[in-house]
């Protein structure tokens, strides 16, 4: 049975519109692009720099307004570049300096500006700090930018505290003193090989001032903050036995997360917002944003961003990471992990804009990232389940079928809104996971620290596909992959969807033409009367001189009935095929004029 419609200007006020003069980073969309997996241009099997930057015309006519460039900069690779040996130069695997600057003036040219990861937790432990924290011993000046701390029990043979890493296994190492013994400890969150810097060293401090400075002067318009809720541990490194409430879908009880018997034991960060890790989220990262802002505040025109990667619950307290003397932007990770549910979702959507608008900041939303499973993918799991860490081939397999048609509705959902929007590479192309990479070939070390039971993220990372007949798919010259290709994604490639009605790839460059043209980006929202129960219907209105007060209806309907839509509404996009009499169908999204 059809839904009944009713009054087209019953409407409830959401958000407030944009000055049409506003920053560029308030209603931009973003492209993410994974260096090691967009373009090889050399053949050996890993993407890189030049390669990124013969392919930026893509981009261009694609519709985004900018790109973001995860670490490029000399590492071991030990974490495909998040374990970072030198700030201020490139590694050669991607390039050079030279290509770094090739890049960024080809992109400025193209109308593109260039975001870059900025990995300020922890260094490399191939850094010249870290190695001279290790050469100098305990107590010294070198020891002090890192994490070190005696252990415990008798002979120091125990951990600090019980802090595990996020990628399994516990967070602490212990080091060999120069003279053969056993000594102190040293923090790493991540891998091994990843030593958490010391922010309360004004050192620290210092260095990453200067790195900002100097990726500015070269031409830079923005840093996206790796783990930036991570930077300052609270004081004394107390254990804590909840969950880490990163990169997985974890309860966000502490309790939840306790053996039995265990709960009187767990000490629970009480605040008004519920249990929060020691780890993360403390009140001293603030204090570093605001002298990141006036640092980028004080560069010559044009503005630049920082963007936190900041894995923090609940909105009110993200928001607090984009008060305006802080950061611009904050990714909204509630909409990510939210599941095909329209309550959810207009809880989400509702929460997101009063927190954010209660600080002045754009909410910036993401579907997929580097970390995450595609949400082509993703979006066709059992939605009753957590999001899992990877998928592998013995496991619950997404319908593919089903993933896309979701995918594409949720995109249309996302940039229908106001704000900013990030998209991943190859989500435009509609790419799933791939989930059936053999175990030799899995290089997150997610995987490698918990011997397999984390599938990992390598299953998002696969190189792109170009070319479907072309040696690896037109990624590089050669078939050489750094991680191997599905064989379906050859249907994905660019040359099978770029003028084909329907295509995802297509639709993405409809969406993108019509929200700049419509300046969604900076428009206002209303919940429509349609709105409820398997609904989800925003009204957002924009434009400016004779088109102020525009209206476009943005829907999606996740139930299994269609809905009818307003009287004299004008579909200018679907994300599927509409049925009798433009009705909407379950799992399809709209754009319609009112």
């Amino acid at each position: 049975m059809t839904q009944s419609t009713p009054d087209a200007t019953a409407l409830t006020p959401l958000h407030d519109a944009d000055p049409a003069d506003a920053p560029w980073w308030r209603d931009a969309v973003i492209y993410q692009i994974y260096p090691r997996s967009w373009a090889d241009s050399d053949g050996d099997g890993i993407g890189d720099l030049p390669g990124i930057t013969a392919r930026l015309p893509y981009l261009r006519d694609l519709g985004v307004d900018a790109i973001w460039l995860s670490p490029f900069y000399v590492s071991p690779m030990h974490d495909a570049g998040y374990d970072v040996a030198d700030y201020r130069d490139i590694d050669p695997v991607f390039g050079s300096l030279p290509d770094a600057d090739a890049l960024i003036s080809t992109a400025h040219d193209l109308g593109l500006k260039v975001v870059v990861d900025l990995v300020p937790n922890h260094s490399s432990s191939e850094h010249e700090w870290f190695k001279a924290a290790l050469a100098a011993g305990p107590g010294s000046a070198e020891r002090g930018r890192y994490v070190f701390r005696e252990g415990k029990g008798a002979n120091g043979e125990e951990p600090p505290n019980n802090w595990p890493s996020v990628f399994g296994g516990e967070g602490w190492t212990r080091v060999t003193e120069a003279d053969g013994t056993p000594g102190e400890w040293y923090l790493h969150i991540f891998d091994t090989t990843q030593p958490d810097y010391d922010w309360t060293n004004p050192e620290v401090g210092d260095e990453f001032a200067s790195i900002l400075e100097f990726w500015c002067a070269r031409g830079v318009d923005g840093f996206r903050v790796d783990v930036a809720h991570g930077l300052v541990k609270e004081a004394g490194l107390p254990d804590w036995h909840g969950p880490m409430q990163m990169l997985d879908a974890a309860d966000s009880s502490a309790e939840a997360a306790l053996p039995v018997g265990e709960e009187e034991s767990a000490r629970i960060h009480e605040t008004g917002d519920g249990p929060r890790p020691p780890m993360w989220d403390q009140e001293g990262v603030h204090d570093i944003y605001r002298r990141w802002r006036s640092v980028l505040d004080a560069q010559p025109a044009p503005e630049r961003i920082l963007c936190a990667e900041a894995w923090v619950k609940p909105e009110s307290r993200l928001a607090r990471y984009v008060r305006s003397d802080e950061m611009h932007q904050a990714f909204n990770f509630d909409f990510l992990d939210t599941h095909w549910d329209a309550e959810r979702l207009r809880e989400v959507i509702t929460t997101s804009f009063r927190e954010n608008d209660h600080v002045g900041a754009p909410t910036t939303w993401v579907l997929s990232n580097h970390d995450v499973v595609r949400h082509a993918s993703r979006l066709g799991l059992d939605q009753s389940l957590p999001r899992p860490n990877g998928i592998g081939a013995d496991q619950a397999q997404p319908n593919a079928e089903l993933g896309l048609k979701r995918a594409r509705a949720a995109t249309m959902l996302m940039l229908g809104l106001p704000g900013s929007s990030y998209v991943y590479q190859g989500e435009e192309l509609g790419l799933p996971e791939s989930t059936d990479m053999p175990d030799e070939f899995r290089q997150d070390p997610t995987f490698h620290r918990t011997e397999g039971k984390e599938i990992g993220r390598d299953g998002c990372r696969v190189p792109m596909p170009w070319v479907r007949d072309a040696p690896s798919l037109g990624f590089g010259p050669s078939d050489a992959t750094w991680l191997p290709q599905p064989e379906a994604y050859g249907a994905y490639a660019v040359d099978q969807q770029e003028g084909v009605e329907g295509s995802t790839l297509e639709l993405y460059r409809s969406m993108l033409s019509v929200r700049r043209a419509d300046r969604l980006g900076l428009g206002s929202a209303a919940w429509h009367d349609l709105s409820g129960g398997d609904v989800v219907a925003v009204v957002n209105a924009s434009g400016s001189g004779s088109d102020a007060g525009r209206r476009m209806l943005v829907l999606v309907n996740l139930g299994a009935e269609p809905v009818a839509l307003p009287s004299g509404a004008e579909v200018v996009l679907s994300s599927g095929p509409l049925g009798a009499d433009g009705q909407v169908p379950t799992d399809v999204a709209v754009w319609a004029r009112l």
